[in-house]
């Protein structure tokens, strides 16, 4: 294949854009995954406060907490 080709398939077509969407999603992907380890090793002292969130929290949806049954 020739660099032409490629540009075409990639830019020029449904299935090449859609290849570039998803390699782009997952690029981004994987950048924001090694950010938030970094961040999480960065700042392993502080507690999460009340405004805070989580995905693994103890909350129920409704905002009770659900540690106290």
């Amino acid at each position: 294949m020739d660099a032409a080709s490629i540009y075409h398939f990639l830019f020029e077509t449904a299935p090449g854009i859609g290849c570039l969407i998803g390699g782009v999603l997952v690029l981004t992907l994987i950048a924001s995954v090694i950010m938030e380890r970094r961040t999480r090793k960065q700042f392993v002292d502080r507690e999460p406060g009340e405004d805070d969130w989580t995905f693994f929290d103890d909350e129920g949806e409704d905002g009770s907490d659900d540690s106290s049954k």
